[in-house]
């Protein structure tokens, strides 16, 4: 019996969702094969929590806990920290400093595909789509003209670094982009302005499966607001439809593009790729490598679609992480 770690939490606006995500896995894992742990990471404190939810502080020196007396360490850490610092390279770093096998990609993969600007940038050589973008961080003079001749308008401001629509809005008329500014400005210190490409979007899953990259079936989103928000992620106003409702050549066309990317950046664990199509191309516009893991998540939607089970997808991201490491 494995000793499994489920670190859930984070630092930024995303920790609810990570909990959600965390106590998914906790409750859906193995338990004729693994000891499942749930350990919260916030900036004040680490934990481990037990079943009538007492706090024990984790031992940073070597991650691991006193339990009722005897100390337990962890054969791999399942990651469901989605954002800072469990999403840019932060727990990677620690873990493998440490040598803990950990279900998600490694520390530089995190850290690059975290940071939308560097993450997209890294790829335009290997003839990877994307949108026109202009950047901004905190301090610059913001040339509204500037920004409307390189990327249009309507365009979207976004963070540069947060995840699930956390300070993004979309902008329609050149007067309202000093407010979607200021927006993502609370989220982060620098900013990402993108074209607005007016096609149908979609999300792809790229796994390590049993050994190989896995590309599971794609998901159309469709949003009722008026682009995949967080309303629209987590409040039920999108549809999530899977398979996506895309022609053969679209379904090809975008799946060997994921693929290549996860296999470019010598992916693992599990990715969420979003991508939208613009003259029957399809445009990456980020990635996720720690997807929500919630039965209403679009990731575990895909894995289902593919017969993958939950259970089956949490066990194999582990024995992945373990066999890697």
């Amino acid at each position: 019996m494995k000793n499994i770690a489920i670190i859930m939490g984070g630092y930024s606006s995303e920790f609810k969702i990570s909990l959600k995500s965390g106590a998914v896995v906790f409750e859906t894992l193995d338990r004729t094969k693994y000891i499942p742990h749930r350990i919260h990471i916030f900036k004040e404190k680490w934990v481990y929590v037990d079943e009538t939810e007492n706090e024990t502080p984790i031992n940073k020196d070597d991650f691991s806990v006193e339990v009722e007396g005897k100390k337990v360490t962890f054969d791999c850490v399942f990651n469901a920290i989605h954002g800072s610092p469990g999403e840019d390279g932060f727990m990677q770093g620690y873990f493998e400093l440490l040598g803990i096998p950990h279900t998600s990609c490694s520390m530089y993969q995190a850290a690059l595909t975290f940071n939308k600007r560097d993450f997209l940038a890294t790829l335009k050589p290997f003839g990877i789509k994307t949108a026109e973008s202009y950047y901004l961080n905190l301090g610059d003079a913001i040339d509204e003209d500037a920004i409307v001749a390189k990327v249009g308008l309507p365009c979207f401001v976004k963070a540069n670094k947060a995840g699930s629509s956390f300070g993004i809005s979309k902008v329609y008329k050149k007067e309202d982009l000093q407010a979607a500014i200021g927006t993502s400005f609370k989220e982060d210190n620098e900013i990402i302005i993108e074209q607005f490409l007016d096609g149908v979007e979609v999300s792809v899953g790229v796994i390590s499966y049993k050994g190989d990259t896995k590309v599971l079936p794609i998901t159309e989103i469709v949003s009722e607001n008026d682009f995949f928000d967080y309303q629209a992620k987590y409040e039920g106003k999108s549809q999530e439809i899977t398979p996506a409702r895309i022609s053969k050549d679209y379904e090809t066309k975008v799946k060997t593009e994921a693929k290549k990317i996860y296999e470019l950046l010598k992916m693992k664990g599990f990715s969420r790729s979003e991508f939208i199509f613009k003259n029957d191309e399809p445009y990456l516009l980020e990635m996720n490598t720690v997807p929500g893991l919630t039965k209403e998540s679009i990731l575990p939607q895909q894995a289902k679609e593919a017969g993958i089970s939950l259970q089956d997808l949490f066990s194999n991201a582990i024995e992945e992480a373990i066999n890697y490491y």
